[in-house]
């Protein structure tokens, strides 16, 4: 090939490369995807994580499922130790308040609040009676339930997440819902499926489409689903580590690794996003990085053995957020 030939070749190559990668862009932005979703780093590589709200929210007991209110100044968990209850938070003067318990929980196990995007209806799980008064005997399965605002931090009553897919006969976990009603959850053994498997119900105006198993990864197995105000993208736990899955037309990308800063190994659930798109909170017992007794220190006595286990660092669930990026591009 003679040199004039080698560089025609060259720049027809270039070329077909550029033309190839505009077309992909043009592709992503026609699905309403922006161009940089699939490639962009989620989590800067600089990033850690830190404690929510250390002593007030965080605490040594079981902590989990922290969800906002649209303004970010209430957010709702669940704590507990035998029995998980539903609790809040309100932010005065930027500091997190003394806990609440929300008026409706207290008597039963509640866990896995999830406010809907416009702040006016809280999902939860729950083993309370599907009826009759309260005092009831708990059921043996899990169901989703939800109240709907009233005033302030005031609450109806709860009801049963009214769905055939919300039976007696299985266990469902995490609800997250999007701004158009999509409501995501977790089940294990459902409709042939024998592992822990998410799911999507679509709204329909006035019932739930039948849902549909979330294949990521192929059969891994995969639970509390976090789907985003918008639906661009669903946060999931798989094999304990958390991922990341881009919506792609009326399907999903394969899910892809959030990174070490949160996939250290430890147990990890209950993944959500701030209204803002800018704060990643999730549940882990982790203790690596945060705590560790000093091997060259003395030894503890019985006064700092107590210290030790009544701090936040005790094996159990506490609440970790890490900046992410994932803001609503406009």
């Amino acid at each position: 090939m003679t040199n004039l030939h080698f560089l025609y070749w060259l720049s027809r190559e270039a070329a077909l490369a550029v033309i190839i990668t505009w077309c992909i862009i043009l592709s992503s932005f026609a699905q309403g995807t922006q161009p940089l979703a699939m490639g962009q780093n989620v989590i800067d590589t600089g990033a850690r994580p830190v404690v929510f709200a250390p002593g007030v929210v965080s605490s040594p007991f079981e902590d989990g499922a922290a969800t906002f209110a649209p303004d970010g100044n209430t957010v709702y968990f669940y704590q507990g130790t035998l029995y998980m209850t539903l609790c809040f938070s309100n932010k005065v003067n930027g500091k997190w308040t003394r806990p609440k318990v929300v008026p409706f929980s207290g008597q039963y196990s509640d866990w896995d609040p999830f406010l809907s995007p416009d702040g006016k209806r809280l999902f939860f799980v729950s083993s309370r009676p599907l009826d009759g008064p309260a005092g009831g005997k708990p059921k043996k399965k899990t169901h989703l339930w939800y109240a709907d605002r009233l005033s302030g931090d005031a609450w109806s009553t709860p009801h049963l997440l009214d769905a055939p897919f919300n039976t007696d006969s299985l266990n469902n976990f995490a609800p997250s819902v999007s701004s158009s009603g999509t409501l995501c959850f977790c089940s294990r053994g459902r409709n042939g499926h024998s592992g822990m498997g998410s799911y999507c119900a679509k709204w329909l105006g006035d019932h739930y489409d039948a849902p549909e198993l979330l294949v990521f990864n192929g059969n891994d197995e995969t639970q509390d689903p976090f789907i985003a105000p918008d639906e661009r993208y669903i946060i999931f736990v798989s094999e304990n580590q958390l991922y990341i899955s881009f919506r792609k037309g009326d399907d999903w990308t394969p899910g892809q690794k959030l990174g070490p800063q949160v996939n250290n190994g430890d147990s990890i659930w209950d993944p959500t996003v701030s209204p803002d798109g800018k704060t990643l909170y999730y549940t882990t017992a982790r203790v690596k990085g945060f705590y560790k007794r000093d091997p060259k220190a003395q030894a503890l006595n019985y006064d700092g053995l107590e210290t030790e286990m009544q701090g936040i660092f005790n094996g159990r669930g506490n609440i970790l957020m890490i900046p992410v990026n994932l803001q609503t591009k406009s």
